[in-house]
């Protein structure tokens, strides 16, 4: 079971007041500075810097939240297990994002309830950072995800390295001869939420080639990869997603690819648990299973 004062120290890091951490937890703001002083005696290290009324993390502070959360997620997961061992039945909670969980999760799911028919499984489907927070949390046990996350806080696993295209409608006629990304300038762009992982891929390889998606004089902004491909379809504009999401469009002549001289880009989706877990091995073999088939 977790010490009550590192649950203290989470409070605190929560809000970075002790005055609402103590709010939170129904006790005295003295007890929090007491339990905070203990931390800080036990691992001989100071966890805040003090700037007036504003506090922040030292370097051993964030080490301990780390290694705090990772301990909580645990316990968590412990509870959960300790649970299903007297209900006989299994129970599986993990986020993924929408690429991943609208075109990977189907089949790795079908998988997984062959070889646990009876259990209960609820997939949350978020963007990369709505997901890291659910994981920190411990609101789910992993997450598959195609956005960057900090590799020094969590363990991970390449679950599948992902080509992107930029696609048009079959039928597709451009403003201009397109050979580079230069030249889709001029054209409607239909783009994922901020926040999401498709959307942040193509940011970083665009800055690579010194472009920013504002570069482009059309943009339209959707979070739903279904209606983006629709409308590219319907040769409203143009747009740029994991080969996987657009596989049967571009097989069935709907869509196609638009080839352009410096546009190749392959992103990993990464399997990913909090670092340090004593659960690792859990998690190991739930990658097997959801893998297996995936090569």
């Amino acid at each position: 079971m977790l010490d009550f004062r590192m649950d203290t120290f989470l409070a605190v890091c929560r809000h970075m007041n002790f005055t609402k951490a103590a709010g939170e937890l129904n006790i005295t703001q003295p007890a929090v500075s007491h339990h905070i002083r203990y931390l800080e005696e036990e691992y001989k290290v100071r966890l805040f810097e003090y700037s007036g009324k504003k506090i922040s993390l030292t370097d051993g502070g964030r080490t301990l939240l780390s290694a705090a959360i990772t301990m909580r997620d645990d316990e968590l997961h412990l509870k959960k297990i300790m649970k299903q061992q007297s209900e006989r039945r299994r129970h599986l909670v993990f986020g993924a994002t929408m690429t991943i969980g609208e075109y990977k999760m189907p089949e790795a799911l079908m998988r997984y309830l062959e070889v646990y028919p009876d259990s209960s499984v609820r997939m949350i489907v978020a963007d990369t950072r709505e997901l890291l927070q659910k994981l920190n949390e411990g609101e789910i046990e992993f997450a598959l995800v195609e956005g960057f996350f900090q590799k020094k806080e969590y363990d991970f696993l390449v679950y599948d390295s992902e080509p992107f295209a930029a696609v048009c409608a079959g039928d597709y006629v451009f403003h201009q001869e397109v050979k580079r990304m230069e030249d889709l300038l001029t054209e409607r762009i239909f783009i994922r939420e901020s926040g999401s992982g498709t959307r942040y891929v193509l940011e970083r390889y665009l800055e690579g080639k010194n472009l920013l998606l504002q570069d482009f004089t059309n943009r339209v902004e959707v979070n739903n990869i279904g209606a983006i491909k629709q409308m590219t379809a319907k040769g409203r504009g143009i747009t740029f997603l994991y080969e996987t999401a657009v596989k049967q469009e571009l097989e069935a002549g709907i869509l196609r690819k638009i080839h352009l001289e410096d546009f190749k880009l392959t992103h990993d989706f990464s399997f990913i648990w909090r670092k340090g877990s004593i659960y690792q091995t859990y998690y190991k073999e739930l990658f097997d299973l959801f893998h297996t088939g995936n090569n």
